[in-house]
């Protein structure tokens, strides 16, 4: 499912989020300290505080999508929370960096090539 919505923005909740929130804790998050729609075609993505567990909340046409993931050793490169920051849009290319334990920063990296027209 996750690669049917590869257009979509993504936001992280900078620093630590308590996932014991459900949808609707996660949507009004999304509503009142982002300040943005949880309706809207984008992927907000939350992390608990020993950084082992994601969920991911995504509006689909009719209904809320929520993703989980726990790792079961290690932990995510999770950015800390900055400046007052309390969400980062990232690429869908730093979301999965993210998701296989690298940093959305990762300076090593192969460039995005564009395709000629």
């Amino acid at each position: 499912m996750l690669k049917e919505v590869s257009q979509c923005a993504v936001y992280l909740a900078a620093g630590v989020t308590d996932l014991r929130n459900n949808i609707d804790g996660l949507a009004l998050i999304v509503e009142k300290q982002f300040r943005l729609d949880p309706f809207s075609e984008s992927l907000f993505v939350f992390c608990n505080r020993r950084r082992n567990k994601i969920k991911i909340l995504y509006w689909d046409n009719n209904g809320f999508w929520l993703y989980y993931k726990r790792l079961e050793g290690g932990t995510f490169r999770w950015p800390p929370k900055e400046g007052g920051k309390v969400s980062i849009e990232v690429s869908r290319r730093q979301l999965t960096w993210l998701l296989d334990g690298l940093n959305i920063c990762e300076p090593r990296a192969h460039k995005e090539v564009e395709k000629r027209k």
